[in-house]
């Protein structure tokens, strides 16, 4: 169709077409499937008036069942477009009309009808009150639902978006809502069931008429609570396991179920926690800890094991993360949905924590301590916070206590305030070291929680940073050498990543690399073999050369490489390798190891001359890469 042409449908008067059946069903077939994923073309459509003519065409008694059925497709496609064309549906009558095709006694006319209905209740601009003003509408509608899945998923959809408060609760449980309702549980359809369960979930809220009713209603000789237990499950999709816990706490809230009892404590409670986890999308996160909070709010025994379970309060304060940086950076996307719903994460985070610290004094202190370390946390990423406020008021004593005995959302925090503490322009510093910081640092490193053994790793790392030989030495003495190569295969990146960083922080300033390799040498040696010959990404590989070329540097440490053939033989393996990160690590090795001023040079070269390394440094020396084309490393 080209710019400016009217379509065909602008010009046609539906009572002439009555005459040709035939002909305006393919009409409308037609119009269906341009409309169909074309928001513009819909909104032409209803600018040109065809709604009242399709209404017309879908009331009229001389139209056929066909006929009638397509007219209420192009409708329901209407409907799915803006919430501008809901409301011209609506401005035009469309939920009369629709209303009264389902007294059709053709299924695939009422199907259609619903499907219409449907999207036009679910729309945010339409009054739930117009499901309600023709009192016939509730019982017919409860009539249909054994008519197909069709019917079923529908009309359950309706009824969970229109019920609004006690009074729609009571108009649909007087008309047997939960008799009616209640099998769909058991449906071999998922989206019947689903359905089914939101609409338990919306009738069972703050309503103890229905929540005693429900918890005693039997489906296929299981109670209505069990099938709800069976339906949180871990294996269920997350929007089952969300909507049972919903149903669940509100049987809860209303009285129907006691908040000791095992569906509460072992199922409902603990699902809603793993709904706060970061893993879980922004929008369950919000519904899993706004549903938490209403479920423990009056009980203090459920506050105190919602406040230990998970880690569920080192949980909540990442819901202040959002909007993230690097989602600032690498995805427009991303960031309009972090922005969309960062006040929701937020506003779900603070009824939680106003849940939790409700009426236990122990919890509040707990919340307290939290918030007061990842407040502190912040403030010790600037530089002037720790040259002056954190040394004048001498933050890192209390620090230091918390970090002897707490719990491990805490000492999570705590310990990444710390390793800020230690940076080497940190004042603080030195009177960390002497307080027995080293023993504690190589404890967290043993954790079972790889957070924990990140934070402890990290703080070595900077500890180790240009420090004295006598620091190093205590930190691989507490540490011990077996601990090292533990955290040299751990499975976790960060961990591997920070002991190579401390690892390289250990082994600079000449006299420390002889030092070092003097008594750990062989130990070291082989972990940088087994991570280079490893399967590990360019970073780790790039970090273990750098290691050796930090070993190449020593005086009598290079030796330990020289008389290593599998070392030289990798090492001129990564010269010649395509990522340049690898190429460059390795040449810094070969420089630290010829060295014109040093003794022994001559020896070394020659060696590496025989095994060809010459020759790959002068073909890297015509690389267009400027760094690797640099003359200092030629020999």
């Amino acid at each position: 169709m080209g710019h400016g042409s009217s379509p065909w449908w602008g010009n046609y008067n539906p009572t002439n077409l009555m005459m040709q059946p035939k002909k305006i069903v393919q009409y409308i077939i037609d119009m269906k499937n341009a409309v169909i994923g074309n928001n513009k073309q819909k909104a032409n459509l209803i600018v040109l008036g065809a709604v009242p003519r399709l209404l017309y065409l879908l009331q009229q008694e001389t139209s056929s069942t066909e006929l009638k059925t397509e007219c209420a497709v192009v409708l329901g496609s209407l409907a799915m477009g803006t919430e501008n064309n809901v409301k011209s549906l609506l401005d035009c009558h469309i939920i009369p009309a629709l209303l009264q095709g389902l007294l059709s006694p053709d299924l695939k006319f009422i199907e259609a009808c619903l499907r219409c209905l449907r999207t036009i209740f679910t729309s945010p601009v339409t009054p739930e009150e117009l499901l309600y003003t023709d009192a016939t509408v509730i019982p017919h509608l409860m009539a249909l639902l054994s008519r197909s899945r069709y019917t079923q998923e529908y009309i359950c959809q309706i009824f969970s978006h229109c019920c609004k408060g006690p009074d729609h609760q009571t108009i649909l449980f007087n008309h047997g809502a939960v008799q009616n309702i209640a099998h769909l549980l058991t449906s071999v359809s998922y989206k019947v069931r689903m359905q089914a369960l939101k609409c338990f979930s919306v009738l069972a809220f703050e309503n103890p008429q229905v929540s005693m009713t429900l918890v005693n209603v039997l489906v296929d000789g299981e109670l209505l609570p069990q099938i709800f237990v069976k339906m949180l499950q871990r294996d269920k999709p997350i929007e089952m396991q969300l909507t049972s816990a919903k149903c669940l706490t509100y049987m809860c809230r209303a009285g129907a179920i006691r908040t000791d009892d095992n569906c509460i404590v072992l199922k409902t409670l603990p699902c809603l926690v793993r709904m706060c986890s970061k893993e879980r999308l922004l929008e369950e996160r919000v519904e899993g800890a706004e549903t938490l909070a209403y479920l423990i709010e009056p009980d203090v025994e459920l506050q105190r094991i919602a406040s230990i379970t998970d880690h569920l309060i080192a949980m909540l304060a990442d819901y202040f993360k959002y909007p993230s940086s690097v989602s600032a950076i690498t995805d427009i996307k991303r960031l309009d949905h972090d922005l969309k719903h960062a006040h929701e994460l937020r506003q779900a985070a603070f009824k939680l924590y106003a849940s939790l610290g409700a009426n236990d004094e122990d919890i509040r202190k707990k919340l307290i301590l939290i918030i007061l370390c990842r407040c502190l946390h912040s403030l010790s990423r600037s530089v002037q916070q720790l040259r002056t406020s954190f040394q004048d008021h001498a933050v890192w004593k209390p620090l230091m206590k918390v970090l002897q005995n707490a719990p491990d959302e805490i000492l999570v925090v705590a310990s990444s305030m710390l390793c800020n503490l230690l940076l080497e322009f940190s004042p603080s510093k030195e009177p960390i070291l002497e307080s027995g910081a080293v023993e504690l640092l190589c404890g967290l490193t043993q954790s079972e929680n790889p957070a924990l053994r990140v934070n402890g790793i990290w703080a070595l790392m900077n500890m180790a940073f240009q420090a004295e030989q006598k620091i190093k030495a205590d930190i691989l003495r507490s540490l011990s050498t077996e601990q090292l190569f533990r955290l040299l295969s751990d499975s976790d990146l960060n961990v591997l990543m920070k002991t190579l960083g401390l690892l390289r922080n250990l082994l600079s300033t000449r006299p420390h690399i002889d030092k070092i390799m003097s008594t750990h040498g062989k130990q070291i040696m082989q972990a940088v073999t087994l991570i280079l010959e490893g399967e590990h990404n360019i970073e780790v590989k790039e970090q273990t050369l750098c290691i050796l070329a930090n070993i190449a540097d020593g005086t009598t440490a290079k030796e330990l490489i020289m008389t290593n053939d599998d070392i030289l033989q990798k090492i001129k393996y990564y010269m010649g390798h395509s990522h340049v990160k690898l190429q460059l690590a390795a040449m810094f090795c070969i420089s630290n190891l010829v060295w014109n001023e040093e003794e022994g040079s001559q020896e070394r070269q020659d060696k590496l001359r025989d095994m060809g390394i010459v020759d790959i440094l002068h073909k890297l020396s015509q690389s267009p890469d400027s760094n690797l084309c640099d003359k200092q490393y030629l020999m």
